[in-house]
């Protein structure tokens, strides 16, 4: 029995994609081999942040499953790929999880069954990792079958933009294959933008979160500059988003964070150091990010020692672990690089966190938030979740270091 689609990896892309589709009509499975995906769905637990406990079971009533059996791949008009893109030990491209997702499609591929990759990676992967693969039993990209490439824009905890709503990029290996990829795509979002080819649309997600990084580090810049020269950055801030046009608001914080932003600029450098190429704006960013969880330290120490204090042997209670707020997750955290920096210097580290769970590089978060403020000998907030009561945190607290800019008040030690 034919499937319309099957989603390849049930993450924070997949199975929103699969939401959206499923919704639309289409008769959908997913494919995942991790057995705690499975049991999820199976179960009616929603794992993803963006898909609720309803719309799962609506999803789950029009016949979508999630299996860890390849066969099911043999049975699809189409396939997506949607499998994490992270960083190698080395912190290079990991595309492990892309190639072994494209072995495993390329064993059960019939004729005519389009094949996108939707997952993050450089310029060349589409025709140069996945199509060799997908060709080795002897099926052809753009002959035997359609070939895509189509960033995913997922932003995780986004309330105004989703799958339907936001601009889909598309592309395919050939002409005709992009008017496949169009096709499908078409059929539950409203506005699909087609790219010249695959390279274009890798380039293009690259482009738009290495945007970000560039100026969330030039903003991190500008705002220890205003701190050596006793300006106020947060004013500066609200002053230059005053401006109607050429000026795009971003906020100082510990560093980026998420499974995109830090990543993606490494993918673009690895292949411009392959190509030859400098990239120093980008290369430069990279330093400023990779120096912000040791500045939030340093500026925690000085307010310390301020008081008397010195940092080795001190409690400081963090609040806020994940990348950003009102996300459960901590992939790439620059919270999670603070602690770590933290307790390397002897600190006594402890975190809360009302939307994380248990973080294993810092072991279990304390239960009672009122009484870890009180006893703490520093807070310092690093994610201003919207669960916190932040004046009466500040006010609780012996001595308080907001890098969110988001607490009043001169008792108050802001970034």
């Amino acid at each position: 029995m034919a499937v319309d689609l099957v989603v390849v990896g049930v993450g924070y892309v997949g199975l929103p994609l699969a939401a959206e589709a499923s919704a639309a009509g289409l008769s959908v499975v997913g494919y995942d081999t991790s057995p705690e995906v499975v049991a999820a769905v199976a179960e009616g637990r929603s794992h993803v942040l963006d898909v609720s406990t309803d719309q799962l079971e609506a999803m789950r009533a029009r016949g979508f499953t999630v299996t860890a059996d390849p066969a099911v791949l043999s049975e699809a008009e189409t396939i997506v790929i949607c499998v994490p893109t992270g960083l190698d030990a080395g912190g290079g491209p990991d595309l492990s999880a892309v190639r072994s997702a494209a072995a495993t499609i390329a064993e059960h591929l019939r004729p005519g069954t389009l094949v996108v990759l939707e997952s993050t990676s450089y310029p060349g992967t589409t025709d140069e990792v996945v199509r060799p693969i997908l060709e080795r039993h002897g099926l052809v990209a753009g002959e035997d079958f359609p070939l895509g490439y189509s960033p995913e824009r997922i932003d995780p905890g986004n309330p105004r933009f989703g799958v339907r709503n936001t601009p889909k990029i598309v592309s395919g290996h050939t002409p005709l294959c992009a008017k496949h990829c169009a096709t499908f795509y078409g059929q539950f979002v409203d506005t699909v933008v087609v790219a010249r080819g695959t390279r274009e649309a890798e380039m293009a997600k690259l482009l738009e979160n290495t945007y970000r990084y560039v100026n969330i580090a030039l903003v991190n810049e500008i705002a220890v500059f205003c701190h050596d020269i006793g300006v106020d950055v947060w004013d500066v801030l609200h002053c230059a988003a005053s401006k109607p046009f050429g000026f795009a608001p971003f906020v100082p914080g510990p560093g980026a964070g998420g499974h995109c932003i830090p990543v993606d600029p490494r993918y673009l450098l690895d292949k411009a150091d392959r190509e030859g190429a400098r990239l120093g704006v980008v290369r430069a960013a990279r330093q400023v990010d990779d120096r912000m969880p040791s500045y939030v330290v340093e500026r925690l120490t000085r307010m310390l020692a301020e008081h008397g204090r010195p940092l080795r042997g001190t409690e400081v209670l963090l609040l806020g672990v994940t990348y950003k707020a009102g996300v459960p997750d901590t992939r790439e955290s620059a919270a999670v690089r603070v602690a770590l920096a933290l307790r390397a210097l002897g600190a006594v580290v402890t975190y809360h966190d009302p939307v994380a769970g248990v973080v294993p590089e810092l072991g279990p978060p304390v239960r009672d938030l009122g009484t870890a403020v009180l006893t703490a000998d520093a807070v310092v907030l690093l994610v201003a979740h919207r669960d916190y009561d932040l004046g009466r945190l500040a006010k609780a607290a012996r001595l308080f270091f907001d890098v969110t800019g988001r607490v009043p008040g001169e008792e108050v030690v802001r970034l």
